[in-house]
């Protein structure tokens, strides 16, 4: 398939370039020694790595910023004095001038950038887009799933990397082992998250995809379970080779992956595991490959989900050709990726954890790998509801998701940018808690919930903050009390 997407030279300027995923993108693309410029309303460590490499950053999101594409666009005899003072365009050409600029879903039409792109007739293109066209330029692995992507995506790309295949790694998390979200290499494979959030996953083709499970999450954007099972379908079809987790009864009967793997050893799957001992420092288990034993894994990951995850990747890399040897060493110093049950420091001898979770499913296993970790010291559970629509479809789940905890904190919603039709607060959701777990407080603001956990929090109690929002702002405040 032909992509729309110009690696030979045109720029790129993304609308938002600080996300998570954006980010991930241009620094791939500024890698490539492409001309690359964006804007994001918040700068941050992640947007300075970007301008380490020439991108040019603007902190704010106006029509202006483009000003430099349209005065390129009408005096061409000027383009080399301007590429070299506001852009590092050293591929820039007459037919060149105009940006390819990318958007991802959270930039809406009246959007003043994105409404001065369209003026000045630019091609835009949406993230997935870009995504799209680096799969096609690589072998690829797309890692896909409700929960896992992440952690499961990581996995991989390490594994590769210390195969020493040398790959291109794009993250939608932070991981230690690239130094951020995004690795470039000089090898042939790519290794992408792929998300299924906004229905682009549809749009992706790699020669291995990986499904680690399917849920509805995003009720924002799916009518029910079978609007993305839908889009799950097509991305199977659309990938050479497709790796399954056949724990999940949708990915099994709905996909019927062509490699398959499962926790349960009586499952029929090509690679699953015994012998598995969860302990507070990680996860041991035995491997078993088409009905033959190939050895023993050490994983620093806690929890049955990231022994799954693990096994994906044992999975993908077996299909590779890697040696089991080579699986086994990477897997045992792999330190996982940042807000994936991250330690974040201590106050007055209490651990703090961050983790990313804001789905029922993953609330649970983070908080039954806390308890792990915990062992008999207090698990405290601060959870910030994502998105007004999750919390709205999966408010008695949600309810029913903190019975590992000793004590659950509850704070207002964050809103991702949605409109709260229903005038649901936090404080409905804190109540419907409280009808499952005897110790739920409500703390409308973070301050609120900074100052009641200065006053609560003992030594030993590990204070696990859950969510996908800015819940995690109120560690770094907790941190310096102890100072």
């Amino acid at each position: 398939m032909l992509s729309p997407i110009d690696f030979g030279g045109k720029p790129f300027h993304f609308i938002g370039i600080g996300g998570i995923g954006m980010s991930a993108l241009a620094y791939i693309l500024a890698k490539r020694n492409l001309p690359v410029s964006g804007s994001d309303i918040r700068l941050s460590h992640i947007t300075e790595r970007l301008q380490e490499l020439g991108t040019r950053i603007f902190g704010s999101q106006e029509g202006k910023n483009l000003e430099i594409y349209h005065q390129l666009a009408n005096c061409h005899s000027e383009q080399e004095n301007l590429s070299s003072t506001a852009l590092k365009t050293t591929h820039l050409n007459p037919t060149h001038h105009l940006p390819q600029v990318i958007c991802s879903t959270a930039i809406n039409t009246n959007n003043a950038e994105y409404r001065a792109a369209l003026e000045l007739g630019c091609p835009i293109f949406h993230r997935s887009d870009v995504l799209a066209a680096l799969i096609q330029d690589y072998r690829s692995v797309a890692v896909a799933g409700t929960h896992g992507k992440t952690t499961t995506s990581s996995l991989i790309g390490y594994l590769l990397l210390r195969a020493a295949l040398d790959p291109t790694i794009i993250i939608g998390g932070e991981v230690k082992a690239w130094e951020g979200n995004a690795r470039f290499g000089q090898g042939e494979f790519l290794v992408a998250e792929a998300d299924e959030s906004d229905g682009s996953l549809v749009k992706l083709a790699a020669e291995i995809g990986v499904v680690t499970n399917i849920e509805l999450d995003h009720p924002d954007h799916y009518q029910s379970l079978d609007q993305v099972i839908e889009t799950f379908e097509i991305f199977k079809k659309q990938c050479k080779t497709l790796v399954g987790c056949i724990d999940c009864p949708t990915v099994r009967d709905r996909l019927h992956p062509t490699i398959t793997y499962s926790l349960d050893l009586e499952s029929g799957a090509a690679y699953s595991v015994d012998r598995v001992v969860y302990t507070s420092q990680g996860t041991q288990a035995r491997v078993w490959e088409q009905g033959q034993v190939l050895g023993n894994i050490e994983i620093p990951l806690l929890g049955q989900h990231n022994l799954s995850n693990a096994l994906a990747a044992i999975a993908v890399g077996r299909h590779l050709g890697i040696e089991f040897s080579t699986i086994q060493e990477a897997l045992s110093s792999f330190e996982g990726a940042k807000r994936r049950f991250e330690y974040r420091g201590e106050f007055n001898g209490c651990i703090l954890i961050d983790d990313y979770a804001h789905h029922p499913s993953e609330i649970q296993a983070t908080l039954a790998a806390a308890s792990l970790r915990a062992k008999d010291q207090r698990v405290i559970a601060i959870f910030q509801p994502h998105r007004y629509s999750r919390t709205q479809i999966f408010l008695r789940e949600f309810a029913q998701s903190f019975g590992q905890a000793n004590q659950v904190v509850v704070t207002d919603i964050y809103s991702a940018g949605e409109a709260n039709s229903e005038d649901l607060q936090g404080e409905t959701v804190a109540q419907a808690i409280h009808e499952y777990h005897d110790r739920v407080s409500y703390q409308p603001t973070l301050k609120d919930v900074e100052n009641y956990l200065v006053t609560t929090l003992k030594p030993g109690d590990y204070a696990v903050f859950l969510g996908a929002g800015n819940l995690n702002q109120i560690i770094p405040k907790l941190t310096a009390r102890s100072a």
